[in-house]
């Protein structure tokens, strides 16, 4: 039987691997520019997305599953590619915004500014690019944890 240990490493390894996919190789030009508009043209271009990046997950999830037998629960995995799914979608609508610190900028931007990132996130044009990955990667963990958990 595989440690939970060694079955949240394995499915850390694979949801990331498929999230590097799925965020850039898997998504579409036109997605990746309107997603972070406002309006029911960036949410239809961040469900698209966010929709291919969660199927690129599960992929991933069955065949880590199948090649190491960890023996995961349907329901817990589906579980946590939820959280993946849910969770990118936030970051993920927040897309060119990251410098803006006006009232009506998503409040994961208003929750970065309010952290103290202000003058990283409007001097530097990487810091968002940044805030967004460490965002989906930490949820990534958690996912992974909710998916490995115990049986």
């Amino acid at each position: 039987m595989t440690s939970p240990a060694a079955r949240f490493a394995a499915l850390y390894a694979a949801l990331t691997a498929a999230h590097e996919v799925g965020d850039y190789w898997a998504q579409q030009d036109a997605d990746a520019v309107a997603k972070g508009k406002p309006g029911r043209e960036g949410t239809a271009a961040c469900l698209r997305h966010v929709a291919g990046y969660t199927a690129t997950q599960a992929v991933a999830v069955a065949a880590v599953n199948r090649a190491f037998g960890l023996r995961l629960s349907l329901g817990r995995a589906a579980a946590g590619l939820a959280l993946s799914a849910a969770t990118h979608y936030v970051a993920d609508r927040c897309a060119g915004r990251w410098a803006d610190d006006s009232p009506d900028a998503p409040a994961l931007v208003r929750l970065a500014h309010r952290a103290g990132h202000s003058p990283w996130l409007r001097n530097d044009p990487q810091a968002g690019p940044l805030m967004d990955q460490a965002w989906h990667k930490g949820w990534i963990a958690l996912a992974a944890a909710v998916a490995t958990g115990r049986h």
